[in-house]
Parts: structure tokens; C-alpha cells; sequence
């Protein structure tokens, strides 16, 4: 549900040293990857030659086939092999038997949903989508087709949902395009794509908000199936139309293998927001076009990708596709089991540095209520560390008193237009480099102007924020901003308030352990959250151990240090000022390294001890 900025950040790139072979098996390029397709095929007729050779090019929501599939027609032309091609699509239901399925998964009611981001997540894959007598017919003619011919020529049968399991004997080689988050929604923006099944597409972000609960849900789990079952014969990344990269399986395995032992950088995502600062503008040199940058994904593990270089050429994957292959080396076993696979915890910058005012006053929804109204799973907590903060910057949390004139007061903002002074009612807290906020589920906040801070949050596949008040501003495309009274009510947790918040979620730093030029600080833990907030400081290095465990390290003050293991100290990355880097479960002993003179402070996020169990 979010709107990137096409922009391609150029530093975030993983050197994990890759055999030659794995480098050499790379093919970039559509042309040469349909040449290559072309040739492999090829040989393979010439082994059987009375025999037709199937292959299914499947991929994730918004793959785009059309230029290999013609590519590869043109060159198996030139070899004098027949080519036929299979849209998948003809088994699908009717667009109207689709609509009938999937709508009253989505929410409607404007009432609770003003802008129609909602829904529930449907969880009948790519077969409830199948008609049962076209699939039925599809499956023999493709059965047919296996049998003897007199001139064995090639078949491509391309869509979303043609590499089921009920297909995958029918095939004689699997093909899989893959393409990161931002792409698909750019994709999707650019008018590239309309809901599998419709025959145009709809409003944008009718068509986001269908992916999200309905498409990206069918694609991830057929993927993951794909991935850890090992089925595939290509992996493609295909962000590129014109410049695809053709990966052999083993080549891609072997490649995703080798950055699972190292620490690693996710690619980030930037995007513009009515109370975007400038800060991170400068700080990575985004472009002047960019009219600010509110959010930075640096990792918000559904929405960021992974660049791996290999040799001349840089391998971007999604990063999920990464976690779904290598899930227990970069996350550990226990980690996998209890979140489902999924990378559990997210990680985002909100710069509000010199920008025009507050986000807005907002609130999260907990485990149960994502569950009750989303089928949802995970929950929203969230924390904010201060990173940069200027003049007069505030952090907003809790409340202060009077909560039920609150809550009149901004429903009257949402429906007559008035202001409300939400200083009477919200509580804040004075911003200051370091300054560490826990945000469990419930909890009234917002990231106020003139900072930079580094938010952390609990696994939640989506995002369920409730604006509640929003200063009566319009949005950057001038439509006004919706608010959510309606959820938002129904999740507050009214009781908490200003001395509350210092009892139990603002926290003073304690010491974990310690040496001459280092410490390890304890900045903010709770029993309403599963994760570990921490603080290194140091001079020169400090040692850690991540015990079967991932680490998250970001350097919030300071300007590089090195992260590598102490048993394979050739496996490091090099970080700088704001990055964010994974520490994966199975590296145990590592070290950090100061790069340059000034003392160091690192932020270090952990899951908690006992986390498995809550």
C-alpha cells in the first residue's frame, strides 16, 4: 500500500564470494537469456527428437513474459524448431466468477475504511481461481502433448498459477520470473497489470489493495514452494525488461547460500510523504526531483529487495524470496517455526528533518484484532530510537487527560473540518539523539518534526495504521488525508498515559555487559514485545555472539565500521552512517570494527530470550 519513488539506491550491494562456476552460469540480458534458453532446448529435442519439450514460465505478480517468450520463438526459428505458446490465463474462472470469490474478502464500507485499503487475506491460492473443467482440459491436451510427435518442437505455457503442484509432472522444465516489491507496484502504476483474472485494470490503488490480500498472497506461497522444494530448472529476476538474468537453479541456490553466511544489506525504498523531511535526502544523495523523503525502507522485510554482485553483474532479489530459501540460516530454526517463516521484525527510518510538520497522531492494531478483522497474522508493535533531532523536536506518546473529549474532538475534525489541539490531550516526550520509545499495539503516538528516527517494529505482513488526526492537511496530490476514528477508536489504550509511558515503555539505559572501552546497553525491553532493543558503544571494537539468533545492527552515530565474523573473518560488510545490517543466526562469534577515529554507537535489535514461547 505505498507509493516508491523510482529510485535505485547504488551503495547497497553484497560481495559474498561466489565459486566461478555460479558466476559464469549468469546470463544477462533478455536477448542472450532467450538465446540461451533457445540452444539448451535445442539439445534437448536433438536427444529426443521425437518427443515435445514443455516448459511453463510461472512468476510473481506483475511478471512480464512477452519479450522472452517472442525472443525465444525468433531463435528456436532460426534452429528450425517449432514453437507453440499457451496462455495459462484460458483456465482461469470468468472475471465475474472472481469478483463473486474475492470481494467480500475486501473491505467496502467506507465508513471503516475510507480510502479502501482493507480486507481479509484470502488463502485459497492460485487452484481456487482455476475453472474446474478448463483446468480439467488444459491437463489432458498438456498430457497429449507428452506423447511421441513426429517433429518435437518446444511449448510454452506462460501465467500466474501454472506451476501448481497438480502441473508440475507435465512440465519438462521450470521457469520462474521473479520481480522485487517495488517493481510490482510501480508495474502496477505504470498500468502494466490488472488483477489476475480481470480483463482491465481498476484504480491503482484498488488494484494494490487486491494484490495485498488476494494476488502477492497467491504468488508468495506458490514461490516459497517452488524455492524450498527445489523444482525450478531457472530462476529469473526480471525487474528489467530488456535485461533479465537467467539463473540456472544451482547457480541461484548456490549464489543465495553463500550471502546467507555473510552479514548483509537490504536495498532500501524511499518515498515521499506530506511530512517528509530532507535529512536522508542529503545523507544518500537521493535525487533533486524528490520533493522530500518521509519514509526510508531499509528493511521492511515484505517491500525491500537484496543486490548480490556476481562477477560484472548485480543479481537483485526480493528479499523474501531470500528468507523463503535461506530462512533458517539467516533467522535460525526456532525463529522460522514460530513466525511462520517470515522475517519477524521491520525496520524503517521516518525523517521529519526540516519538513512541515508532524506525522500524524496515529495508533496500531494488536495480534487479536489483526486476527478477528484481517486474518491477519502478526501484530503491530512498534518503537521509535531517535537517530537526528533539531529544534524543538518531540516525540509523541501516551496521553495526557480528558481522552473521551479527544475522541469527540477528532471525529469533529474528520467531519466539520476543525482543529484540535492535540497538545491538551497527547503526551510527549522531548527528543534527543538516543532517546528510546516502545510502542506496543494500542499505544496513541506520532514522530514529531525535526527528527530523524529509527523505527522498529513487530511482524506484520501489512500495516494497519490508524490516523487519527492529521492537522486537517491534504495530501501531496491535494485530496485530503483519510483518518480511521472507526478502528482507531477500538484499538486505543486510553489508560496509558503520561506516567505510565515512563514507568513501563520510556526507559533508562542499563548495562548488559562491559569492558574497558566498551558497553552494552539495554535501552528498551518489555514483556509486550518480543524483540530486545540495545545500545553498543565503543572506541576501537566489541565481539558479540548471536547464538543461533539474528542480529539487526544499525550505526546511529559514527561513520563506518566493519561487521565480520570472527571464525570466517573474510565474510564481513562494511557499513556506514544510518545502514542497516543483518547479522544472520548461524554467524555466532562476529565483531564489529571501528573504521575511522570518533567513538562508535551502533543500535543492536535481537529477538528476546524466550520469544519461541510467547
Amino acid at each position: 500500500m505505498y507509493n516508491p519513488y523510482p529510485y535505485d539506491d547504488p551503495r547497497a550491494i553484497n560481495k559474498p564470494v561466489l565459486a566461478p562456476q555460479t558466476i559464469e552460469s549468469v546470463t544477462a540480458g533478455t536477448p542472450q537469456a532467450a538465446v540461451r534458453l533457445a540452444r539448451e532446448f535445442a539439445e534437448t529435442l536433438k536427444a529426443t527428437p521425437q518427443r515435445n519439450l514443455i516448459v511453463a514460465f510461472d512468476g510473481y505478480t506483475t511478471a512480464d513474459w512477452t519479450r522472452t517468450i517472442n525472443l525465444l520463438s525468433q531463435q528456436l526459428g532460426l534452429l528450425g524448431i517449432g514453437f507453440e505458446a499457451m496462455d495459462f490465463a484460458r483456465v482461469y474462472k470468468t472475471e465475474e466468477q472472481i469478483h463473486e470469490m474475492v470481494d467480500p474478502y475486501l473491505e467496502w464500507d467506507r465508513t471503516k475504511d475510507p480510502t479502501l485499503l482493507y480486507g481479509r487475506i484470502f488463502r485459497g491460492g492460485y487452484e481456487a481461481m482455476f475453472d474446474p473443467a478448463k483446468i480439467e482440459g488444459f491437463a489432458r491436451r498438456l498430457s497429449e502433448l507428452q506423447a511421441s510427435a513426429d517433429h518435437g518442437k518446444v511449448i510454452a505455457v506462460y501465467g500466474y498459477g501454472c506451476l501448481v503442484e497438480r502441473l508440475r509432472p507435465l512440465y519438462d522444465r521450470k521457469c520462474y520470473f521473479d520481480v522485487t516489491p517495488k517493481e510490482s507496484i510501480l508495474r502496477i502504476r505504470r498500468g502494466e497489470y490488472a488483477n489476475l483474472g480481470d480483463r482491465t485494470a481498476r484504480p491503482a490503488n484498488l488494484v494494490i489493495r487486491r494484490c495485498y490480500y488476494v494476488d502477492f498472497e497467491m504468488a508468495v506461497h506458490l514461490r516459497g514452494e517452488l524455492l524450498q522444494q527445489s523444482v525450478l530448472d531457472y530462476y529469473v529476476a526480471s525487474d528489467h525488461h530488456d535485461r533479465i538474468h537467467l539463473l540456472p537453479r544451482n547457480a541461484m541456490e548456490q549464489m543465495l547460500d553463500a550471502l546467507a553466511a555473510y552479514p548483509f544489506r537490504c536495498k532500501p525504498v524511499y518515498l515521499e510523504g506530506v511530512w517528509g523531511g530532507t535529512y536522508v535526502k542529503k545523507l544518500r544523495n537521493l535525487p533533486d526531483a524528490m520533493r522530500n523523503c518521509a519514509w526510508v525502507f531499509d528493511l521492511i522485510p515484505m517491500e525491500v529487495s537484496i543486490v548480490v554482485e556476481a562477477g560484472a553483474e548485480r543479481v537483485e532479489f526480493p528479499f523474501f524470496t531470500f528468507v523463503q530459501r535461506e530462512g533458517e540460516a539467516i533467522m535460525g530454526d526456532a525463529c522460522v517455526k514460530k513466525f511462520h517463516g517470515y522475517f519477524p521484525i521491520r525496520f524503517n527510518y521516518d525523517d521529519s528533518y526540516h519538513s512541515n510538520g508532524n506525522m500524524s497522531i496515529q495508533v496500531h492494531s494488536g495480534a487479536r484484532y489483526n486476527q478477528e478483522n484481517y486474518d491477519e497474522l502478526g501484530r503491530q508493535d512498534e518503537s521509535y530510537y531517535v537517530v537526528v533531532a533539531g529544534h524543538n523536536a518531540r516525540t509523541f506518546v501516551g496521553f495526557r487527560d480528558d481522552t473521551e473529549q479527544f475522541i469527540r474532538d477528532i471525529k469533529r475534525a474528520d467531519t466539520e473540518y476543525k482543529p484540535v489541539d492535540y497538545l491538551k490531550y497527547v503526551n510527549y516526550e522531548v527528543s534527543k539523539p538516543g532517546l528510546q520509545v516502545m510502542l506496543p499495539a494500542g499505544t496513541i503516538h506520532s514522530s514529531g518534526r525535526n527528527q530523524v528516527v529509527l523505527e522498529i517494529g513487530s511482524l506484520t505482513i501489512g500495516s494497519y495504521t490508524y490516523k487519527l488526526y492529521d492537522y486537517l492537511r491534504a495530501d501531496l496530490d491535494g485530496k485530503p488525508r483519510p483518518i480511521h476514528t472507526w478502528h482507531g477508536e477500538r484499538n486505543l489504550a486510553f489508560e496509558r498515559k503520561a506516567s505510565w509511558v515512563h514507568d513501563h515503555i520510556v526507559q533508562q539505559p542499563r548495562i548488559v555487559r562491559q569492558g574497558e572501552t566498551w558497553a552494552e546497553y539495554i535501552v528498551g525491553e518489555s514483556d509486550m514485545l518480543y524483540f530486545s532493543l540495545r545500545r553498543l558503544e565503543f572506541e576501537t571494537s566489541v565481539e558479540d555472539n548471536t547464538n543461533g539468533r539474528f542480529h539487526v545492527l544499525t550505526l546511529v552515530d559514527g561513520e563506518r565500521i566493519r561487521i565480520r565474523s570472527i571464525e570466517h573473518p573474510e565474510r564481513y560488510f562494511d557499513a556506514e552512517f544510518m545502514d542497516m545490517v543483518v547479522v544472520p543466526a548461524d554467524m555466532g562469534r562476529y565483531v564489529i570494527e571501528n573504521l575511522r577515529t570518533e567513538p562508535i554507537c551502533v543500535h543492536k535489535t535481537m529477538l528476546k530470550d524466550g520469544f519461541d514461547a510467547e
